[in-house]
């Protein structure tokens, strides 16, 4: 069987001032102008843990199935996606299909909270736009990340969606390969799915949706549990992206079953009723770097602590240029602090223009907006300088080659007693693998503190090694306080946007067959 795979993953942030175009997806997809896919997608991607590794995987390890991958672009998260740039995605994507002669099914690698100018569920339009040039009969088996914003469009035009089981994302190659052994016994005629879809009234933020931590590491457990049922066939928790306001942001549960949609919608209602018990004990609890700082006083020795300024993730939306932080380290008088990774392309030239070992005067960060931090002004010296190409080593998209850009290791604060090392790049990406930090020539270990541009995905690699790990308490557009946003599209009532908002069994009810 010949089986297409193809998409376009983005994370929009509808808060940011910063529009997303067709540079970006080609800047961080590394795929050349054209966005290419075939070989270099295998080459790219093959071996990696990302969805498409997944796919690959599979494949290869199937005897009657051939994949035929035509387009996988992503860009990092940030405002809302030109829509010129959207539709020549689609159009590349729809032609490629057309191009590539019959094939059997069609597997779709999203990421469920995109935002386009014309479209608030890009997703849906994407996947429509498929399911049109297919015709109803074509399985299409969809992967999502957990922070989609999952819709009634989006689970009725799918055959199955596949969503994420794990934030940090570590299972995305064994999603991937989940969704191809899915799409393959469909068109065997071995499995018939039915799927059943609940979307809750309900908002979260992305420290608590951590699936290390309580409660959702017992939510995921349960999930395991229900997907071990006779005939279950997947199962799917969407936390949602609270980031994008839009009519249907928030959680969602699917479940699909084998040609039984009494008990896919039986257990869709268990599985939300579920979630919505724990919407009290899914709302995060911050600390300030004035807090973080004083316990690294009070307990010498203990490396390193570390800081997630979670509104500052460029992982969100966020610019990852934000000061805050970084000014009270250098106040502290702390030595060995380390704040990784801050984006400032302008000051990454400007070290680059100089030699290691050199003092220059910097205006350091905070130059997207005013909602971060204002900028460092002050002496730095170079540490290190590097192209700032790195291969992530830690579980997650391990093995993926990728790139901050011109990258220099900064030193500042030795004037009023401290010592801050800052990775800046030139390329916004959310440090959340020691190796970024690695290549700048900051050992996290020999670290009192570390400031990290994230907000959970570090936890995978990082946080085996840290003492103790604060959610940080300061101002950004990814800073997971409903107080600090004003939503305008958000369907109403929404928890805990409105404390009289309730959920009841079928309440954003969709079953298909």
């Amino acid at each position: 069987m010949r089986i297409a795979s193809g998409g376009v993953q983005h994370e929009t942030n509808t808060f940011s001032t910063t529009p997303t175009t067709i540079e970006d997806f080609i800047r961080d997809s590394q795929c050349g102008a054209e966005l290419a896919g075939g070989a270099v997608i295998f080459e790219r991607l093959g071996g990696t843990g990302t969805i498409h590794g997944g796919y690959i995987a599979a494949a290869a390890a199937s005897d009657d199935v051939e994949l035929i991958p035509l387009l996988c672009a992503r860009a990092q998260p940030s405002g809302i996606v030109e829509q010129a740039s959207f539709d020549e995605m689609l159009r590349r994507l729809l032609e490629r299909l057309a191009a590539a002669g019959p094939v059997d099914g069609v597997l779709l690698d999203l990421h469920g909270a995109m935002v386009s100018e014309a479209h608030e569920d890009a997703e849906g339009a994407f996947i429509a736009a498929v399911r049109r040039q297919v015709g109803p009969d074509m399985p299409i088996v969809v992967t999502l990340d957990l922070h989609a914003n999952i819709t009634r469009e989006m689970a009725e035009l799918s055959n199955v969606i596949v969503g994420f089981d794990t934030y940090p994302h570590v299972d995305m190659r064994e999603r991937g390969e989940e969704a191809l052994r899915l799409i393959a016994n469909i068109v065997r005629g071995a499995v018939r799915p039915t799927q059943a879809f609940r979307s809750l009234p309900l908002l979260t933020m992305p420290p608590m949706q951590c699936t290390l931590r309580q409660p959702m590491q017992s939510l995921i457990e349960q999930l395991h549990e229900l997907e071990q049922r006779p005939g279950v066939l997947t199962a799917t928790i969407a936390m949602g992206f609270p980031f994008a306001d839009i009519e249907s942001a928030g959680v969602s549960v699917l479940v699909t079953t084998d040609n039984d949609l009494s008990l896919a919608n039986q257990l869709a209602d268990e599985l939300a009723a579920r979630v919505w018990s724990l919407r009290d004990d899914l709302q995060p609890k911050l600390t300030t770097i004035e807090a973080a700082i004083q316990h690294v006083r009070d307990h010498p020795g203990a490396k390193p602590v570390l800081f997630a300024d979670g509104s500052d993730n460029p992982g969100g939306g966020a610019p990852c240029d934000g000061t805050v932080a970084l000014r009270a380290l250098l106040a502290s008088g702390l030595s060995g602090t380390a704040v990784g990774v801050l984006c400032d392309p302008e000051t990454a030239a400007q070290a680059h223009r100089a030699s290691v070992g050199d003092w220059i005067d910097v205006r350091l960060g905070a130059k997207v907006d005013s909602l971060h931090g204002e900028p460092i002004v002050g002496r730095a010296q170079v540490r290190q300088l590097s192209d700032g190409v790195f291969r992530y080593g830690g579980p997650m998209m391990h093995g993926l080659e990728d790139s901050l850009g011109p990258t220099a290791t900064l030193r500042m604060g030795e004037i009023a007693g401290a010592e801050v090392d800052i990775v800046v790049s030139s390329y916004r990406r959310q440090c959340l693998d020691a190796e970024m930090l690695r290549l700048g020539g900051v050992e996290p270990t020999n670290c009192s503190l570390i400031v990290l541009k994230s907000a959970v995905h570090f936890r995978a690699d990082l946080g085996p090694l840290a003492s103790v790990i604060f959610d940080a308490d300061t101002p950004g557009i990814h800073r997971p306080d409903f107080a600090c946003f004003e939503y305008r599209q958000v369907r109403r009532p929404i928890y805990p946007l409105d404390a009289r908002a309730v959920w009841t069994t079928n309440d954003g009810a969709s079953s298909h067959e």
